[in-house]
């Protein structure tokens, strides 16, 4: 039976990036060090090519598309955009902490919330996969059997917490700027049970030092963004 491919990579750094800051609708370039280090990558050929190219609607991942895939004229999904982190864009979970009571309140609580004028966890989980079951069946009905998507972090996590096997956790599918992971999807186990093999880390041979520090992410951090971005099962609750 005819398996098809999909490509999550997640864009290239910013300056938002570098500085630990909640970037999530905000519309940021690729930083100058970041756009560098995708040519650097994309020498080595660790990038695969794919039919079709879909492409988050804004620029860092754009221009992401554009450096990796020069020729490529990608697909924007709007669905594929990161988090709207509200009033908390631009700012350190640190700064939070000490700036904005509803922060800090919200940290010790341990409840889960929705950033002042954001989007809660719930709703960009159902807006990611929603947009993601819509391509995989436009896939499957074209017979496109290969994919690039360039995204963001939260959203690769959210699409492979919710549908990759091996079954792992939000954090676990963690990325690196640039870095991402290759699905593997049979078309009769999508349709029974909505799941999909992520059988390839990208780009292919390369363990970036980015991709190992990401993965060191400060409990802080770490715990800020598990709750803005909501965990599987509570959204699934609406909660």
């Amino acid at each position: 039976m005819q398996s098809y491919t999909i490509h999550l990579i997640r864009h290239g750094t910013t300056k938002g990036n570098q500085l630990g800051q909640y970037i999530g609708s905000t519309d940021l370039p690729l930083a100058p060090e970041g756009a560098e280090q995708l040519r650097e990558l994309s020498q080595g050929g660790g990038y695969p090519t794919a039919q079709a190219y879909y492409c988050s609607p804004l620029l860092r991942c754009r221009e992401t598309m554009s450096i990796l895939y020069p020729d490529a004229e990608p697909v924007v999904v709007e669905g594929l955009r990161e988090c709207d982190f509200g009033a908390w864009e631009g700012k350190t979970a640190k700064e939070l902490m000490e700036e904005d009571p509803s922060f800090a309140k919200w940290m010790e609580s341990g409840a889960q919330a929705t950033p002042p004028g954001g989007e809660s966890g719930a709703v960009f989980m159902h807006r990611v996969c929603e947009a993601f079951e819509k391509l995989v069946e436009d896939m499957l009905r074209s017979r496109t059997t290969s994919a690039v998507i360039v995204t963001h972090g939260g959203v690769i996590m959210t699409i492979l917490s919710a549908y990759g096997l091996p079954k792992a956790g939000f954090y676990d599918w963690l990325t690196g700027n640039g870095c991402g992971y290759s699905l593997r999807i049979t078309p009769g186990l999508w349709m029974r049970s909505m799941v999909a093999e992520v059988y390839a880390t990208l780009p292919a041979g390369e363990k970036t030092e980015g991709e190992q520090n990401e993965r060191l992410v400060i409990d802080l951090a770490r715990e800020a963004a598990d709750r803005a971005y909501g965990k599987k099962e509570d959204a699934e609750k609406g909660e």
